[in-house]
């Protein structure tokens, strides 16, 4: 896979005519754009088509959290939207988890089709131990050993790999192998600013640590010129 392929772009923005703005100016030097709640709810499941027409592939990004037979009709939809991968939460459950993994592949094979990669969320990068502990009410376990235990029952629950923090890849990758997939946001290049986010790492860093792809946002699209940006990172991720 080539660096640029890994290279996974957020597209926080607001309307379908900004992200095909930067899909446009952006194709060819990033792997994937992920599609978040904010644009999602925007402009609809539309902007998925309209990537995909554009040669873009997409990360549909809702973090589904409900009833496995909810999650389940949802990664049908998301399967017949032709997405390359979509998320839910490892804290909806195991059985939430083969549901989903067990009715994408139901649909892909209905279709003849390639099966979207279904991600496990563990913890969410902006979550320190303080709030684990003290919000969220989990504790006598670290944020790491947290994330592992979620990852494997992804694993063991047919998913295709997780989202996780820069700081959580290598226990992840050590526990469940080299074909589970890693994506991971929380990526700053080290002349970016950190913004809300408090588990980063730099893209090199992330890569050299076994993620299989790495999400970044404003880096890109809110510099001065975005696609110098994505080519900058692009060269510190070859380097």
């Amino acid at each position: 896979m080539q660096a640029r392929d890994r290279i996974v772009l957020a597209l926080d923005v607001n309307t379908s005519q900004e992200a095909v703005a930067l899909v446009k100016d952006l194709i060819g030097c990033i792997g994937v754009f992920k599609v978040g709640m904010q644009l999602f709810s925007s402009t609809g499941p539309d902007i998925v088509k309209r990537i995909n027409d554009m040669g873009g592939r997409v990360f549909v990004d809702l973090k589904f959290h409900d009833i496995p037979n909810t999650v389940a009709a949802a990664g049908r939809v998301l399967t017949r939207l032709n997405c390359y991968m979509f998320n839910v939460h490892a804290a909806g459950g195991k059985e939430m988890m083969g549901r989903v993994a067990a009715e994408v592949a139901d649909e892909a094979s209905r279709l003849s089709t390639e099966p979207p990669l279904v991600l496990a969320v563990t913890v969410l990068t902006s979550i320190s131990r303080l709030e684990l502990e003290n919000e969220i009410f989990i504790s006598g376990i670290t944020l790491e050993d947290l994330a592992v235990k979620w990852a494997l029952m992804a694993k063991e629950a047919g998913l295709s790999g997780v989202v996780c923090s820069p700081q959580e890849i290598t226990a992840i990758r050590e526990a469940c192998g080299q074909d589970f997939k890693i994506v991971t946001p929380g990526i700053r290049p080290a002349w970016a600013e950190k913004n809300d986010q408090k588990r980063i790492t730099t893209p090199r860093q992330a890569l050299d640590m076994g993620a299989d792809f790495i999400v970044i946002g404003r880096p890109i699209t809110e510099a001065e010129n975005p696609r110098e940006a994505a080519e900058k990172i692009i060269g510190e991720l070859e380097a």
